[in-house]
């Protein structure tokens, strides 16, 4: 079974989008946060679900 991936932010599922990013959490560095790339245009917030940090900044 695949696992779905989900925008950190939109909370959209993520198939084939172009402009989209995985990345580790900039302060604690465990957490996945991912983010599709109509959030990342409208630079909407998401939060790391392990320490709390908001981005972006």
């Amino acid at each position: 079974m695949e696992k779905v991936l989900k925008c950190s932010a939109s909370k959209t599922e993520l198939t084939n989008d172009k402009g989209s990013v995985i990345f580790k959490c900039p302060k604690c560095g465990q957490a996945d946060i991912i983010r599709s790339y109509h959030s990342r245009e409208l630079a909407t917030k998401y939060e790391c679900p392990k320490c709390g940090f908001e981005g972006p900044n």
